[in-house]
């Protein structure tokens, strides 16, 4: 048998050639680490929690028929989303329409804690934007980026509050730009993500890797409402745009230059143009008319913005308000021409209904 001193020494021995045969562990300094925390811990404050309670009546037919009184078919309902502080100062704070739709209050919670009435602004159902304004001070906006400058490829974060749980973090990149078709918005031009976005996340912001925000999460395609990968978010170029219109009005106010559109390669000419939009009736006496712009005309840019497709060029007149002059970059056959324009208030018809033309 070993004697207690020899245990000792043997156990030392043995202690020591283990810890020799474990790998080095490698110590990374933090400042090297891969992360994102920083641009988190600086954007974050700016992101909100939103609570909605919507009072309704449950049966209307059952009220009129034996005449109960409503506040005894009266149904209150509560519901999650989020929003994000995009001007300290005033308060102001971009949310989806669909978040705070029919809400009878409207309650915003900031990361620290601190909760606030929240005034409803104005709401455009066409884009599913809605401004609201909180009365608060010490609040943090995120950046407003540009989304006209985004590349599929690029990393962006996604934060919202998904079924209530409270500010969740996701990552990913994006997966598309210029998504039309989806039948979620009139006015489509989503930007298409595979960053986690799930229900509550509504109303939140996808933001860049330089922390700006580059959209408001707004929508998922998936069978099961559990997101499955592909999540569409509202450029902010397109929000600034409403937001600049709801704080002026209230409301977006639409107008038109008198074209129908479709994208260029719907179309059975010529043309060296690879992306543009195609006029392909242009009405008497309109803006468009008085501006010589003629059917077949492949517009380019507008306002030296490139055009791509029809959807996003009839986005652009109908974000922009009522009486902003366009200048137009145009191709007729192998010329290219230019012009300005001027937008004008829809034209009604005999029974007094606004035209849709762009």
């Amino acid at each position: 048998m070993m004697r207690a001193k020899e245990l000792a020494i043997f156990a030392a021995i043995t202690l020591a050639l283990l810890e020799g045969s474990r790998p080095a562990a490698a110590t990374i300094p933090e400042t090297q680490r891969p992360s994102v925390a920083p641009v988190l811990r600086a954007i974050t404050p700016g992101v909100v929690n939103i609570a909605t309670k919507k009072v309704e009546i449950v049966d209307r037919v059952f009220r009129e028929y034996f005449d109960v009184p409503d506040r005894a078919l009266r149904q209150e309902t509560q519901s999650a989303g989020s929003g994000v502080i995009v001007d300290a100062e005033h308060g102001y704070v971009l949310t989806n329409d669909h978040v705070v739709k029919g809400a009878n209050t409207i309650e915003v919670t900031t990361k620290d804690n601190r909760r606030f009435k929240a005034q409803l602004v104005g709401r455009d159902q066409a884009t599913d934007i809605a401004l609201l304004r909180i009365k608060a001070d010490n609040l943090v906006a995120v950046p407003l980026g540009d989304s006209n400058s985004l590349e599929v490829g690029d990393y962006v974060l996604a934060i919202g509050n998904p079924f209530g749980l409270g500010q969740t973090v996701t990552s990913g990149i994006i997966s598309a730009l210029g998504r039309t078709g989806l039948g979620i918005e009139g006015y489509e031009d989503f930007i298409q993500t595979d960053a986690s976005i799930n229900p509550g996340s509504s109303g939140g912001a996808l933001v860049t890797l330089d922390g700006r925000l580059a959209g408001i999460n707004t929508a998922i395609l998936s069978k099961t409402g559990i997101n499955v990968g592909i999540g569409f978010a509202v450029p902010i170029n397109m929000a600034r745009l409403v937001m600049s219109q709801l704080i002026a009005t209230g409301a977006v106010k639409r107008g038109r230059i008198g074209v129908t559109m479709r994208n260029l390669q719907q179309s059975n000419s010529f043309s060296a143009a690879a992306e543009g939009a195609v006029i392909e009736s242009v009405e008497l006496q309109s803006p468009a008319a008085y501006a010589g712009l003629l059917k077949g005309d492949i517009v380019l840019s507008a306002n030296g913005v490139p055009i791509k497709s029809s959807s996003q060029f009839r986005n652009i007149v109908g974000l922009l308000p009522i009486g902003t002059e366009l200048d137009l970059q145009y191709q007729r056959g192998k010329e290219m021409a230019a012009t300005k324009l001027r937008i004008e208030a829809p034209r009604q018809s005999a029974s007094g209904e606004r035209t849709s033309r762009n």
